[in-house]
């Protein structure tokens, strides 16, 4: 029955919130309660959502300080060089732009954490997919995707979860799946490139001189910073001043209406938040922190919240300006954190409850006698399921030890179910018990639903490769 109810429930919040006929916040909270009291332990569902929240509290503090401090970075121009490389390469071609942040995202990635991720790909790429009235959902699903599979470097979670649950060395399991991973990888940019060739087919190809003659100047527009400012012609995305709305851009792929711009402006050079003569400064310390983070001196939530401060006070002396910035990146802050303590309350009742026990179990038994000698591809296509509707804890530490038992006991090494447990990372990124998801999908303004539907056929597909990759080549 626990297995019934657990299965009914994810499936009932994915269809609410793909249909929208519920906002993701209110799914995670209300369907888990509802069906908690189904389960008949009503009465424990405080102890559920405050053991779920005491989780999950960390990583809310992280994603709080994290948003604020890469905010102020975004806000002094930090990234500023970043975007204008990217926007040189892309040259309003849709098909460029979509590679590119595969590629903006892949690259980030090595910091291995999904959340840095997402805030730099968007506010990179945001403002470029929103002026040329490119899809969000593809620069979600492209930066989702991307980011999957460069998250199972061994700083990036899985890995360590998957070596640590089975008392092997990341090493000799990350190591041997690089060549599998690299074709999730070029797996990634052929998607990338098919789906730039459908936006290019659908908006054409424009230079960037033809987009500033389309565009009215009652219109968000890409305009040329030059002469008088000290740009040197340099590029950059604004809003012209002209009043009046614009001419009513086409809803996108998301559903949700063209916004004129939603107050970003992440190429604006004549911003008065930045800051040129503190760049090394902030470049530096960004680079501390990542290294810091990569080598664990202390806590991430501690990182963040120390680099926070640090970067606020440096940057902007003044308490006004400190509270303007915080100001600035409040709604992020709130639509994130929220999102991640109402997921508190899905995860707390489905481990509280059984539920996930339940239904691993259940799965591990229904796997066919005649199918053990091939334990690794079975746990392969588990990891798809599996880490998609249940956190990488959960997978790794309380699924993972049973698949590598029922594969130690038809000769599959331990080694190559560690290797086949991490194929199904590009699709866990859009899962919705993942707080960096939220992340990409408030910063690029898309709906989860909509996300959701968009990206986890190509996220499967991806998976698919980097498992099948792997067993050809011998690794699994």
């Amino acid at each position: 029955m626990l297995t019934i109810l657990g299965f009914v429930m994810i499936a009932t919040f994915l269809v609410l919130i793909m249909m929208k006929k519920m906002s993701p916040i209110a799914a995670l909270v209300l369907i888990p309660a509802l069906f908690c009291v189904f389960v008949g332990k009503g009465a424990h569902l405080g102890d559920y959502v405050l053991e779920g929240v005491g989780n999950l509290a960390p990583t809310a503090a992280m994603l709080m300080f994290a948003i604020v401090y890469f905010g102020v970075m975004i806000d002094v121009g930090l990234f500023d060089p970043i975007v204008r490389g990217i926007l040189r390469f892309c040259k309003a071609d849709p098909v460029r732009i979509v590679v590119g942040t595969a590629l903006l995202a892949a690259i980030v990635s090595l910091d291995g954490d999904g959340s840095t991720t997402f805030m730099i790909t968007v506010s990179a790429m945001y403002p470029l997919y929103k002026r040329l009235k490119m899809s969000l959902v593809v620069m979600t699903g492209v930066a989702a995707t991307a980011n999957g599979v460069m998250n199972t470097l061994p700083w990036g979670g899985p890995t360590a979860r998957a070596a640590t649950a089975l008392k092997v060395d990341a090493a000799d399991i990350f190591v041997p799946m690089i060549p599998a991973l690299a074709m999730g990888l070029v797996c990634v940019f052929l998607l990338s490139y098919a789906l730039g060739l459908r936006e290019r087919k659908r908006l054409g190809m424009l230079s960037l001189d033809e987009v500033l003659e389309k565009e009215t100047a009652h219109e968000t527009v890409l305009v040329g910073a030059g002469g008088g400012t000290g740009n040197g012609g340099r590029m950059s995305l604004t809003k012209k001043t002209a009043g009046g709305a614009g001419s009513g851009a086409d809803a996108d792929a998301s559903g949700e209406a063209d916004e004129e711009d939603d107050g970003f402006q992440g190429l604006d050079p004549n911003r008065s938040t930045l800051r040129p003569k503190l760049y090394w400064f902030n470049a530096g310390l960004t680079v501390v922190l990542l290294t810091a983070m990569i080598m664990e001196w202390l806590p991430i939530p501690v990182l963040f919240l120390l680099g926070a401060a640090l970067a606020l006070t440096v940057n902007f002396p003044h308490m006004p300006d400190q509270k303007a910035r915080i100001g600035a990146h409040a709604e992020n802050v709130l639509n994130v954190t929220g999102m991640v303590f109402a997921a508190a309350v899905f995860t707390g009742v489905l481990q509280g409850t059984g539920m996930v026990d339940s239904m691993a179990t259940w799965l591990v038994d229904a796997i066919p006698e005649g199918m053990g000698p091939q334990m690794g591809l079975v746990t392969g296509l588990l990891s798809l399921p599996l880490t998609y509707f249940m956190s990488n804890d959960g997978f790794y530490f309380g699924v993972l030890p049973v698949l590598a038992e029922a594969g130690q006991a038809h000769g599959v090494s331990t080694l190559e179910i560690a290797r086949a447990s991490i194929a199904g990372q590009a699709l866990h990124m859009s899962s919705p018990l993942v707080p960096a998801v939220y992340v990409l999908v408030g910063m690029a303004k898309v709906e989860f639903g909509d996300h959701t539907k968009f990206t986890v056929k190509w996220a499967v597909l991806t998976s698919l490769v980097v498992l099948a990759s792997g067993i050809l080549f011998g690794i699994i």
